[in-house]
């Protein structure tokens, strides 16, 4: 673990002397060092939630978000007409929607998956960069507490933008009655608004999850054939379970403590003659399951369009 004293201009330096400055630098050396094995795992699993997520989005959702954004174009050639037609046009996509999705608030239009991958490998350097910003945060610099956080990020972050239900029929219905009042700056910045509060759902796969998944999937493939190789890859997915705790993506550490321990009892097993197939398919199990929870996890912004794309499609 690294010492943190409060000798440098963000208030924290490591143990090696170290600013966080010279910390973040030193990362994408690391990264581009780092051991490539399970990658292509990682591109399976960034196609597979981008797939599911596709899957997801409503056709109505879309054209409505379409038409709304139509009628902005119109209104900014003066095309009033035009715009109360694409306005129309918005209004019924959004009745059939809520004719089909009664309780429904909210209804998904576009989706990002990203692969994030800054955080160092370090374990040292990873409780550095926190203590770091937690400094940050207490003197209330918050643009420095963003920049160290956004550095500690190891995920396949799955990113979905939805059309509120409650609200944007309003919005719709209040841009037609302020275009009828020739009123178009106000309609158009009521629909611009619209377009701008879809609301943001976030779903994150660690990768140190995946990662630590299948460096045990090859541990078992090698363990007949070469004990040291499958030794070593058991080291690596428990150093990837320890990653995963420390960059705070484990609601329950006791759970993941326990997963170490398996492993580690697994390791043992591997150097004599025991059959480790059904401690290699309880490992796994727990595995499974333990991604399949954190992929379903959801944090909800309110009121963001973010790096939305122009068209919603």
């Amino acid at each position: 673990m690294a010492e943190a004293t409060t000798s440098n201009e963000r208030g924290v330096t490591s143990s090696e002397g170290r600013t966080a400055d010279q910390v973040l630098a030193d990362l994408e050396l690391q990264r581009r060092q780092a051991d490539q094995r399970m990658r292509p795992e990682v591109e399976a699993q960034r196609r597979e939630a981008h797939q599911e997520a596709q899957k997801t989005l409503d056709s109505e959702a879309i054209a409505a978000i379409q038409q709304t954004e139509r009628a902005l174009t119109a209104i900014g050639e003066q095309r009033i007409d035009e715009a109360l037609a694409a306005i129309e046009q918005a209004t019924g996509k959004i009745s059939v929607l809520l004719s089909r999705n009664p309780a429904t608030a909210l209804i998904p239009v576009n989706v990002q998956v990203t692969v994030i991958d800054t955080a160092p490998q370090s374990i040292s350097d990873i409780v550095f960069l926190r203590d770091a910003a937690e400094v940050a945060l207490d003197i209330n610099d918050l643009p420095t507490t963003r920049t160290l956080l956004d550095s500690l990020r190891s995920e396949i972050r799955v990113r979905t933008y939805n059309l509120p239900l409650a609200t944007y029929p309003v919005a719709l219905q209040r841009a037609a009655r302020l275009l009828d009042e020739k009123n178009l700056d106000a309609a158009g910045t009521v629909l611009l608004v619209a377009l701008n509060t879809l609301a943001v759902i976030d779903q994150v796969i660690p990768l140190p999850l995946l990662l630590a998944r299948e460096a045990i999937n090859q541990a078992q493939a090698a363990k007949d054939k070469d004990k040291d190789a499958a030794h070593r890859l058991l080291e690596f997915a428990d150093d990837q379970v320890v990653r995963l705790m420390e960059l705070g993506y484990t609601p329950d550490n006791a759970e993941y403590s326990a997963l170490r321990d398996e492993i580690n009892n697994l390791r043992k097993q591997l150097k004599g003659k025991e059959d480790t197939t059904p401690l290699f398919s309880r490992i796994k199990e727990k595995v499974a399951s333990l991604t399949r929870r954190q992929s379903e996890r959801k944090t909800r912004s309110e009121d963001q369009k973010q790096q939305q794309p122009k068209k919603a499609a």
